[in-house]
C-alpha cells in the first residue's frame, strides 16, 4: 500500500510540474511601440528599429512558428482595414523570424519567406481584418539580440 500512495504522489507531483508555460502576454505593453494607422496610411512604409529574439520557444505557438521571442510583443498595431493587403516583413543581418497573433485570435508565422533576402521574414494579410495585430519578432538563434527593422507597408508587390 505504501508503493501505491508513493506512486500516485510521485504522478501527481509530475503532472503539476508538466504545466505548460504561459502563453504570450498581450495586456502587456508593447516593447517598442504601439502603433493605429487605417488602410491607405500616408507614412506607408511605417518602419519601426528593434532588438529581435527573447527566451520563449515560439515552435510551442504551433505551425509555421519558430525562433525565440519575448513575452511582451514587440509592436502592436491597430488597424483599421480596407481592401489593400497589409504586409509585415523583417530585415536583419541576422536569421530572424515573425510571430503575430492577428485580430482573429490565430498565430501567422513565418521564416525565411521574403524574396530580398533568405533569412529575412514576411507575413501578407491579403484580406486584412480591422483590429488589433500583437508582432513579435524572433531570432532563430536562442542566443542574442538581433538588430532589426519591422515594416509594415500595403505596398508590397512580392509574393509569399
Amino acid at each position: 500500500m505504501k508503493l501505491a500512495t508513493y506512486l500516485l504522489a510521485t504522478c501527481a507531483a509530475a503532472l503539476a510540474a508538466a504545466v505548460p508555460a504561459h502563453a504570450q502576454d498581450f495586456e502587456a505593453a508593447p516593447t517598442y511601440r504601439t502603433l493605429s494607422l487605417e488602410a491607405g496610411f500616408p507614412d506607408d512604409p511605417t518602419v519601426v528599429r528593434l532588438l529581435a529574439g527573447g527566451d520563449i520557444d515560439a515552435s510551442r505557438l504551433g505551425g509555421d512558428c519558430v525562433g525565440f521571442i519575448a513575452d511582451a510583443p514587440d509592436v502592436r498595431l491597430n488597424y483599421e482595414a480596407g481592401n489593400i493587403p497589409l504586409t509585415f516583413i523583417t530585415l536583419s543581418d541576422s536569421d530572424t523570424t515573425l510571430v503575430i497573433n492577428g485580430p482573429d485570435g490565430e498565430w501567422y508565422c513565418d521564416d525565411d519567406s521574403a524574396q530580398e533576402d533568405e533569412t529575412d521574414p514576411l507575413v501578407v494579410f491579403s484580406a486584412a481584418r480591422s483590429g488589433q495585430y500583437d508582432i513579435w519578432v524572433g531570432n532563430y538563434a536562442a542566443d542574442g539580440n538581433p538588430e532589426a527593422t519591422l515594416i509594415i507597408t500595403e505596398q508590397y508587390q512580392g509574393g509569399q
